[in-house]
């Protein structure tokens, strides 16, 4: 398979996640990486031994370059991915694909002009627990899905010590980043992404925002101040509905549970790609003054994918590497996952093997969604969505039993 040559832009704290997962993938080759700051990039270069860019016109002018994965600050997704899809290259990035949704909108049609692929994160919905869980669904395991619950609180973050969260490159947790754009922008994409692959676009948005710590701006030296606390109701258009909650307030708690006719599916987290998924016949029912409890619940197998898919690397780190590997630990920064899940997949989109499991109107429709919920302080609460995309399908390592494969 011939490989695809990339380029990183941004070289902050979240670009070690997806340099420490790169070599999992061989279809992805890095051309260079690039930040406005030399420092940073300089730091990155030699860090990984990968060459760096000195401008944004070098990595643009560069042919062999054909995926750029934008890592920038939120604020400036826009402008680079712009950048990148009029120079002739194909688009990864972070999420938001950008801070409105015109502006957004616009670059799915730019990038349909050129005949480019554009892609945002997450990609989780890529990684084991999300296609087990999507498998249970497509098998009918609770029966008829009538509600969700997910939740996506970060707990109190503003009274932990962010501002020592570092990470082995040296590059600090970019806070101030971070407090400006918000916990829903930040985390709900995630939960969203996963709701909408299983069960298809969304009508209407309902929801709530209050800022509860407003001296934080004060505090802090913020620009503006988003709110730390959303909650949303999903209408789908396939009739099943969803409540979302996203805070830097609750304690921290990741968890999504599907209430279906025959029992709860549920995990414990949905940022850890191997997060356990289960299945509880709870039958709590109530009749008249007594409660009949006869709650079990089963672990349901993970759908793993094969040896040649998204499966984890089994090379054997160097000592340096697992010494990196503890102080990471110790410095409070998770597991890593794999980020690289979703530019492989825009990789083999470009290699013409397939089309992409993440197109640019799914992205988009998932921007709309979190940037409605992340606006509803100013919008009253109500948003009707007016994009959509294509039905979606699990990968075929996760399709129903019953499908044969």
């Amino acid at each position: 398979m011939d490989r695809v040559a990339i380029a990183i832009v941004g070289c902050g704290n979240i670009a070690a996640f997806y340099l420490n997962t790169l070599s999992r993938h061989r279809i992805l080759e890095l051309k260079g990486v690039l930040d406005r700051n030399t420092t940073r990039s300089a730091a990155y270069s030699t860090y990984y031994s990968v060459p760096k860019y000195d401008s944004l016109d070098a990595m643009l002018n560069d042919r062999a370059v054909e995926l750029v994965i934008n890592l920038t600050n939120p604020r400036s997704h826009f402008a680079i991915s712009k950048a990148c899809l009029e120079a002739g290259k194909h688009v990864y990035s972070e999420k938001p694909l950008a801070m409105s949704f015109p502006e957004a909108a616009g670059l799915v049609r730019l990038a349909a002009q050129k005949g480019l692929t554009l892609s945002s994160a997450p990609s989780r919905i890529l990684a084991e627990t999300a296609q087990t869980m999507w498998r249970a669904l497509k098998e009918n395991a609770i029966g008829r899905v009538h509600a969700v619950y997910a939740e996506m609180d970060g707990g109190l973050i503003y009274r932990s010590r962010y501002k020592e969260w570092i990470n082995e490159v040296g590059m600090h947790w970019p806070y101030k980043d971070e407090f400006e754009v918000g916990c829903t922008i930040e985390h709900a994409g995630y939960p969203v992404s996963w709701l909408t692959a299983f069960f298809g676009p969304v009508e209407t948005v309902t929801a709530f925002a209050t800022t509860q710590y407003p001296d934080l701006k004060a505090e802090v030296g913020l620009e503006g101040l988003p709110p730390d606390l959303t909650v949303a109701c999903l209408k789908f258009k396939s009739g099943v509905v969803a409540r979302l909650t996203s805070s830097w307030i609750a304690s921290s708690d990741h968890s999504m549970r599907f209430f279906g006719d025959t029992g709860i599916l549920s995990t414990r987290d949905v940022w850890e790609p191997k997060s356990p998924v289960y299945i509880t016949r709870d039958r709590n029912i109530r009749i008249g003054p007594k409660t009949i409890a006869v709650p079990w619940r089963n672990k349901y197998p993970f759908a793993l994918p094969p040896r040649n898919g998204y499966a984890m690397s089994n090379k054997l780190r160097s000592p340096k590497a697992l010494v990196r590997a503890l102080r990471a630990r110790f410095l409070h920064l998770r597991k890593r996952v794999d980020f690289c899940l979703g530019p492989a997949e825009l990789a083999t989109s470009i290699r013409g093997l397939r089309a992409c499991r993440l197109p640019a109107e799914y992205c988009l429709h998932n921007t709309e969604i979190v940037l409605a919920i992340h606006n509803s302080l100013e919008t009253q609460g109500y948003h009707k969505i007016t994009t959509t995309f294509d039905p979606m399908d699990p990968l075929p390592w996760a399709l129903p039993r019953s499908a044969g494969l």
